[in-house]
Order: structure tokens, then C-alpha cells, then sequence
């Protein structure tokens, strides 16, 4: 044992290694084989030009992902709102000077890649979130004044991601900041009237909305109104869901992907054509899998015996949910399309790596659990 420059003991090097949870490490491998294995078959049966890229990306995240692990979870106390503002000036650098894609100006030129900044506010949040509520008392998080500035930390980030547009990463922004919210102790009444002022808003909000966004959501309640247009993918999604049957078609022998019939299959529609390939039983082995990681995850948060781990823990664990369920629930046809990749599995790099950095603090949560941390940062104990 050594004595950590910010306080307290620590944990050698070689000693944090051994307490990595090496299995969770192993399950989001096969994550990722699944996903080198869907890009495979949506580029014919070429590693280029998707597959190759992925396993790169994925190579290179994990690396950063034990970096991180290692890292004292103090460190991150101290840093977390630097880090916080830094991504909030990225998203300010995008609504200023930002790459436009397929109608959305989300990225930034960064050399030989294209950086997404909003992905990264989706760890960067939770751990302002979580420093903040880590230093107040119950009584404190209680009184609505202490409520102003983490309340301003959320609108931030996602007034300038709404403007991109991109609803679906908006979504997630505000659905993970109530989780710790609620985590941290705030009230039950106080979310139903930020629900009810919500719906007393919505035709305001509605006028606000690109008119893409309308169409999806309107299309979301009869996607046959307009088949080759709004509904149009969803119609074919379905139809790849139904075509996989039980036991789906087999590997590189999707019909709707292969034929592209299925728009975007190797990034927002990829799940619909592993159902197609490996059918019902091939979806709920990869559900199987991400429900374990969930598992997992929320475990490693609640072992922590600091606030500001089991905080951090939850929101990157609700970060991950809220990708699964989203993409799954979409390309299903259960809720609005709004463009959220699978994790580990779609296309893209930013997302990835920024998934595998939160993960990188989800095992950092677990290696350091015993680290008791006050109020201000110090090491307890």
C-alpha cells in the first residue's frame, strides 16, 4: 500500500488490476464480437467498411476504459466539473461553427475523425451531477434553492443538443438527470410538477419541433399513413422482425438488409438485422447479455461505500440502459425513431468510446468501493 497524493491510502498499480471485474470486461467483448459480426454481414461479408473500424475503436476504448479504472475515483471528484465544461464549450463550438450532417449540425472536425460532443455530455453530466449531489446533505437536496444550479447544469447541454437537432440524445440527458435527482434524494412531488407543467407546455414545445420530428412522431402512431416516406422505415424494420421468425434466416442471409430494403442497418437499425439473421432466440440472448451488464452494474454502484461512487455508478449504468431500451423499444416500433445507436454493437465511433470511458468509471467505482470520500474530497478513511 502507498499514499495517494489526494489523501489517504491506495492501492498499487498491479493491485488494481487484479480487482478490475474482469468478467464484466468479458461480457462487453462479446458485446462487441456481436457487433464486429453485424457490421461484417451489413458490409456483404467485408470487414470494410464498418467491421474493420469497429474492432479499432473497440480495441482502442478498452484500453482507455482500464486507464480510466485505475484512476483514483477521487481524481474524478476533483475534475468532474472541469471535464463538465469543457464538453459544455464543445457544444457551444458546434452550434457555432459545427458539421452538418444529414440535416443535423452535431460534429466537430477533429483531424482524421469527427467528434459528437453530446455523446460525451452524457458522462460529462453525470459526473457534474454526481459531485454536486455528493456534497450536500439530505436536508440540503430537500430545499428547492439547492435545486438551481444542478437543474442549470442539465438545461445547458440539453437546450444546445435540442438545437442540433438530436431529440434522442436530449432524451437521455434529461431521463438520466432525473435518475440521480431522484438517487440524491429530491422529492416525489417535485417531479410531478415538473411532469404536469411538462404537459400543460407540450403544444408549445410542439411548435418548436423540426418538421421531421413531427412527422416521426406522428408517423409513430400509423406508419402505413405515409409507407414510402416518414413510415418507411419502421415498415421495413418490422418486416425484418417478422422475416427472422424464431430462430432467424442465418448469418449474412438477412433479405431486408441484404437487399436494402432496411435503411440504416449498420448504425440505428443494426438490432433489427441480427433478429433477422438469429431470429427471437438470437435477440434475447444478446437482451440476456445486456440485462447481465445492467445487473452488474447497478451492483458495483450500490457497493460503493462513497455517495459520490454510487452516484457516478448509477449514471453511467442508467447512461447504458437508456441506449438499450431506447434503440430496441425504436426500431420495434414502441416509441418515436429518433436516432440512438445500439451499444457496442452500432457504428460510431464517438458513442463507443464515450460508453467505454463511462464503463472506465463504472470499474474504477468498483476497484476503489472501499474508499470512504467526505464531503469536499478528502479520503475518510
Amino acid at each position: 500500500m502507498v499514499e495517494s497524493v489526494l489523501g489517504g491510502p491506495q492501492l498499487t498499480l498491479r493491485q488494481k488490476l487484479w480487482q478490475i471485474h474482469w468478467l464484466f470486461v468479458l461480457m462487453l467483448i462479446a458485446t462487441a464480437a456481436v457487433g464486429f459480426a453485424m457490421l461484417y454481414s451489413a458490409g456483404e461479408g467485408s470487414v470494410d467498411p464498418w467491421a474493420k473500424r469497429h474492432v479499432v475503436r473497440f480495441g482502442l476504448g478498452i484500453m482507455v476504459m482500464i486507464a480510466v479504472a485505475v484512476i483514483d475515483t477521487r481524481f474524478w471528484l476533483r475534475y468532474a466539473y472541469t471535464i463538465y465544461f469543457v464538453v459544455l464549450l464543445l457544444l457551444v463550438a458546434v452550434e457555432i461553427g459545427g458539421a452538418t450532417g444529414m440535416g443535423a449540425r452535431r460534429w466537430i472536425h477533429a483531424g482524421f475523425f469527427n467528434l459528437q460532443p453530446s455523446e460525451l455530455m452524457k458522462i460529462a453530466m453525470v459526473l457534474a451531477l454526481a459531485r454536486y449531489f455528493h456534497g450536500g446533505s439530505l436536508e440540503d437536496i430537500r430545499r428547492p434553492v439547492s435545486l438551481i444550479t444542478p437543474i442549470l447544469v442539465v438545461a445547458a447541454p440539453v437546450a444546445l443538443v435540442f438545437r442540433q437537432p438530436d431529440l434522442g440524445t436530449g432524451l437521455i440527458l434529461l431521463i438520466t438527470a432525473a435518475g440521480l435527482f431522484f438517487l440524491a434524494g429530491v422529492r416525489i412531488w417535485k417531479f410531478a410538477l415538473v411532469a404536469v407543467t411538462a404537459l400543460v407546455s407540450a403544444p408549445i414545445a410542439w411548435q418548436f419541433l423540426h418538421e421531421y420530428q413531427r412527422r416521426r412522431i406522428m408517423t409513430f402512431f400509423d406508419p402505413e399513413s405515409d409507407p414510402l416516406g416518414a413510415g418507411y422505415h419502421i415498415i421495413q424494420s418490422k418486416i425484418a422482425f417478422g422475416s427472422g421468425g424464431l430462430s432467424g434466416r442465418g448469418f449474412l442471409q438477412g433479405t431486408q438488409g441484404h437487399l436494402n430494403f432496411l435503411p440504416e442497418m449498420q448504425t440505428d437499425f443494426i438490432f433489427t438485422m441480427f433478429a433477422e439473421e438469429f431470429g427471437l432466440i438470437g435477440g434475447l440472448a444478446l437482451l440476456g447479455i445486456y440485462v447481465l451488464l445492467l445487473v452488474y452494474g447497478i451492483g458495483i454502484s450500490l457497493r460503493s461505500r462513497s455517495h459520490f461512487g454510487c452516484l457516478l455508478g448509477m449514471g453511467v449504468t442508467g447512461t447504458f440502459f437508456l441506449y438499450v431500451f431506447i434503440n430496441m423499444a425504436m426500431v420495434m416500433g414502441l416509441i418515436p425513431v429518433v436516432g440512438v445507436p445500439l451499444p457496442l454493437i452500432s457504428y460510431g465511433g464517438t458513442a463507443m468510446l464515450t460508453l467505454l470511458f463511462g464503463f472506465g468509471l463504472l470499474m474504477g467505482v468498483w476497484v476503489h468501493r472501499d474508499v470512504i470520500i467526505g464531503r469536499h474530497g478528502a479520503a475518510d478513511g
